[in-house]
């Protein structure tokens, strides 16, 4: 028998672990128990974090790194295959999908995406990403257009169509003219698996509202969130639809308040991968629209920590207070980044949930 999609549990504040798919995670530091993303990296953190009752994986989608000295994130999983591979390996947690939209067939993302939702019995999750890195893009002979959510709607539109039709259809868009499409078997999951996309700027909250069932979106300040939560619900309520929102964090997570700075200062700062930090810097700043203004100005640490993401830094007791902040700003759930997830998840798990059901963020 199917189970309820894990991020449709009973917990209040839903975990997952971010971008292990890719070498580096999120830090850009050339400690050297930085993370190396080998294939079997990816399968002890996954088990680790399916034994501790965590309820998503989530992949990037990296076609090549930023450079610097470790070549960042060049080395990275293609996430169809991964999510596969991993949903044999576990037995609760949700697998997610990252896809950018203009390098996919819809047809191709459909297929794949049922298959791991049968592999999985009803666990798989796809994030819509419409791409934002111009060098990745030209790597598949493409530029990034100004139109990829309205390319996107066609795209989920068809992947939807694909699983509810029983006869051949054909669809005529303004990006896709197809003929005679038929995809089976269909999601297990209806009328497709659970959707997510990350989103800062109004385009990609209008495609959230519409067609995702979370939204990601960053804040530099806590009490900053709340605003994009409140946006997000009511561009959700103006088409009839909810939407729960999450967010990233990166995370040293220590004995000691003062241990935990520490490391954070000699990753992300003594040991930062400073060309790959600029160059992931200059990118974002000028072609993604997922930070705000201060991020780039006042956060450079946090770019070498986690890609601009919230730090949660501190013993285990602080994190949960930052946590029961968050939620308390109408945050459902967060995804966590380590400098290596193997070493970092255990002590994670161990001392933090436990304080996380004491607080009732957690049941599980």
């Amino acid at each position: 028998m199917r189970k309820q999609h894990p991020l449709k549990g009973p917990n209040r504040f839903k975990l997952g672990v971010f971008s292990m798919n890719a070498d580096g995670g999120l830090a850009m530091t050339t400690v050297p128990e930085r993370w190396r993303a080998r294939w079997e990296d990816n399968l002890n953190a996954a088990c680790i974090a399916d034994r501790a009752g965590l309820e998503f994986l989530l992949p990037i989608a990296r076609w090549r790194g930023f450079g610097g000295l470790t070549h960042v994130r060049e080395w990275s999983f293609e996430t169809f295959t991964w999510a596969a591979g991993l949903a044999v390996a576990t037995e609760n947690i949700s697998l997610f999908m990252t896809v950018h939209v203009p390098l996919v067939h819809p047809l191709q993302a459909a297929k794949a995406l049922a298959t791991v939702d049968h592999i999985s019995n009803g666990r798989a999750g796809l994030n819509i990403v419409c791409g934002w890195n111009p060098d990745e893009f030209a790597m598949f002979g493409q530029t990034v257009g100004d139109r990829t959510y309205d390319q996107a709607e066609e795209w989920i539109n068809i992947i939807e169509r694909a699983y509810q039709s029983r006869e051949p259809f054909d669809f005529g868009g303004e990006f896709y003219d197809l003929k005679g499409v038929v995809s089976r078997p269909p999601s297990l999951q209806a009328p497709r698996p659970v959707t997510m996309n990350a989103a800062f700027g109004a385009p990609g909250r209008n495609y959230a509202a519409r067609h995702c069932d979370y939204l990601f979106s960053t804040f530099s300040e806590i009490a900053d969130g709340r605003a994009h939560v409140v946006d997000i619900t009511n561009r959700a309520a103006e088409v009839g639809r909810e939407v729960g929102v999450y967010t990233v964090c990166h995370v040293v997570c220590r004995e000691t308040q003062q241990e935990a700075e520490d490391y954070y200062r000699h990753y992300a700062l003594e040991c930062a991968d400073e060309g790959a930090v600029d160059e992931h810097m200059r990118k974002k700043k000028e072609f993604a629209n997922s930070h705000d203004a201060k991020a780039f100005t006042e956060y450079r640490q946090r770019f070498a920590g986690g890609a601009g993401t919230f730090p949660l830094i501190g013993t285990p007791e602080k994190i949960v207070d930052d946590l029961t902040e968050i939620m308390d700003q109408g945050y459902s759930g967060a995804a966590l980044t380590f400098v290596n997830y193997t070493y970092e998840l255990p002590f994670f798990c161990d001392r933090v949930l436990p304080l996380m059901r004491q607080a009732g963020l957690r049941v599980n």
